[in-house]
């Protein structure tokens, strides 16, 4: 035991810290391939990565725009509806996917199968109105009330069927007493009461234009359950400036697992949503309820339980995760400034296809090739801690890409595949930085154990910020462009990342550990650190290496083009020293 001990205490702190950089590399290995086995066998990963459109093909959606009656498309309008559902499927997940106009149409394609949730993503024009509730064939549960509190009364039950205070006397089509304001029951003649008792929820999937902004609307809840009879509206989605999806906490601050949308307006739309709940507020049911509606639909339809000022009201009704978030998503991302409908959906093939990919992995394994043969030829033997150190960061690379695929939507071009093979060059190059590094140690006459730390403390910095630098072109190229450049972005600050932790986590301490092997550090020139062929100057124990005389030739070149590289103020100097030898002569 005491042996033992003696022993362990022994070992170098050199290989200490090497051998528990390489547990971390292998640990986070180990966790990744547990992550992505998890995702396989619960969450509907794969153990490929998914590819992109012009990989694989995938979904194409052609979009129609739905305008009122002498209504005209202008390209701004088309060009703002575009930014808006990129932004909108980027949120979902899914990337590489191509979103263009093609006339006044919008021509939505995306990769691989479009599940019915990113399908309701982009159909969705999330155009919002609040307009105020004048009838309603049922009883609702879900309140308005400022994000901050729950005072109200959640239990109110607001009449099942419209009264007769709710209809106007006389039987015309147009009302006999003007309206004072939104939720006024003079919007009501006979006609709309007919027509909102007769009314078939249907309807409101085949109507294919706008509701006019400034009159009553009859349509239906999302269930298509419920009926309402809704005034004009009061404030205008445009005005919302974000949206967020969470639990409502308690007083206490727990959670009470309810979801909740919870909306922020600009100044404007905070000071029309006062006026508006101080009016409902003290109105009976079903007057008192404000209908959300989208593209349409009801989204919810609460009770105003308070007067709210803070211009921040909170959403809540049948809510789970994943509708609130949904929400949410399509809110803050703004409001289509244009309905749409969907006039076509195709399955589309391969832009590029297998051949595309396939070359582009050959291109990929030349290069591969290439630096390996380099290595080997300067590195000789090191040059496997150089090949090892690639196959290491492949398998980082390869696991961290197939986790996002199914985990975030993540989807590999062609553009992608570009940035894996620029990526070979950039990290060879963090080899070959540090390589030269403990090869100018050795040269200086340290053991190589001295030199492969002496040289990484000068190398680490130098790699940091090369590192930095490809990192900071990968960020500003992913935020400014488009398409599949950012996939070639990503794919490059992504391996840049990598790149580091191999350095790292493996580089260097595999290099820690050579340095403690005999072979090695006998600098046989197999290794390539051979101190005589790298020039040594000192040799240990007081040993220097006897100068070699240098050609009269080579010495006269080497003086003149020294001359050349002199500044003035040396070539005035150098005048100035040969006068005054000149003189003492």
């Amino acid at each position: 035991m005491a042996r033992s001990k003696r022993s362990r205490s022994a070992r170098p702190v050199a290989v200490v810290k090497a051998t528990k950089s390489l547990i971390w590399l292998g640990a986070l290995t180990v966790l990744m391939v547990g992550a992505n086995l998890g995702g396989v066998l619960f969450a509907g990963g794969t153990w490929t990565p998914k590819l992109a459109l012009d990989l694989e093909g995938g979904t194409q959606l052609i979009l129609a725009p739905v305008v009122a009656d002498g209504s005209t498309v202008s390209q701004e309008q088309l060009d703002q509806a575009v930014s808006i559902i990129r932004a909108r499927i980027d949120a979902s997940g899914v990337s590489e996917s191509e979103i263009n106009t093609q006339g006044n149409n919008i021509v939505v394609a995306v990769p691989g199968e479009l599940s019915e949730e990113n399908r309701q993503r982009i159909e969705a024009s999330a155009k919002l109105d609040l307009r105020p509730v004048i009838l309603t064939n049922v009883a609702t549960t879900s309140t308005a009330e400022p994000s901050a509190s729950a005072s109200a009364d959640p239990t109110a039950s607001p009449s099942a069927e419209p009264t007769a205070t709710d209809a106007p006397a006389t039987p015309t089509s147009t009302p006999s007493i003007a309206p004072t304001d939104a939720s006024d029951p003079n919007w009501v003649t006979p006609e709309l009461l007919q027509s909102f008792e007769t009314f078939d929820c249907a309807e409101v999937q085949k109507r294919t234009t706008a509701a006019p902004a400034d009159q009553p609307l009859l349509t239906c809840d999302g269930n298509k359950t419920a009926k309402f009879l809704l005034g004009p509206v009061e404030v205008n989605g445009a005005d919302l400036t974000d949206a967020t999806a969470g639990t409502i906490p308690t007083q206490a601050g727990g959670s009470t697992g309810q979801w909740a949308v919870t909306l922020v307006f600009n100044e404007v739309g905070t000071k029309a949503f006062t006026e508006v709940s101080t009016r409902l507020f003290s109105l009976e049911a079903p007057r008192n309820q404000f209908a959300f509606v989208l593209d349409g639909s009801v989204l919810s339809a609460p009770r105003m339980n308070a007067v709210i000022t803070d211009g921040k009201p909170q959403i809540t009704g049948s809510f789970d995760a994943a509708s609130a978030k949904q929400l949410a998503d399509q809110l803050k991302y703004g409001a289509l400034p244009l309905s749409f409908t969907v006039q076509s959906a195709d399955t589309i093939s391969a832009t590029l296809g297998t051949s595309q990919l396939q070359a582009g992995l050959l291109a990929g394994l030349i290069g591969l090739i290439l630096v390996v043969i380099y290595t080997l030829f300067q590195y000789r033997l090191l040059g496997f801690v150089t090949i090892a150190s690639l196959i290491v960061a492949a398998v980082l690379t390869y696991l961290v890409i197939t986790i996002l695929s199914w985990r975030q939507g993540y989807r590999l071009s062609l553009a992608g595949v570009a940035g894996l093979i620029v990526a070979i060059g950039f990290t060879a190059d963090s080899f070959i930085v540090y390589f030269e590094r403990v090869r100018d140690e050795l040269r200086e006459g340290r053991t190589l154990s001295a030199a492969v730390e002496a040289g990484w403390k000068r190398a680490f910095r130098t790699v940091l910020a090369s590192k930095a630098t490809n990192l900071l072109a990968a960020v500003v190229l992913f935020i400014l462009a488009v398409g599949n450049v950012r996939g070639f972005a990503y794919t490059l600050g992504l391996t840049t990342i990598i790149d580091v932790l191999v350095v790292f986590l493996f580089t260097h301490p595999m290099l820690a550990l050579l340095s403690q092997n005999r072979f090695f550090a006998s600098g046989h020139p197999l290794t390539g650190l051979d101190p005589n062929a790298l020039g040594a100057v000192y040799r240990g124990r007081a040993q220097f290496r006897a100068p070699v005389a240098e050609p009269v030739r080579k010495a006269a070149k080497s003086s003149r083009e020294a001359a050349k590289r002199q500044t003035i103020a040396e070539r005035k100097a150098a005048a100035l020293d040969s006068s005054d030898k000149g003189g003492q002569q």
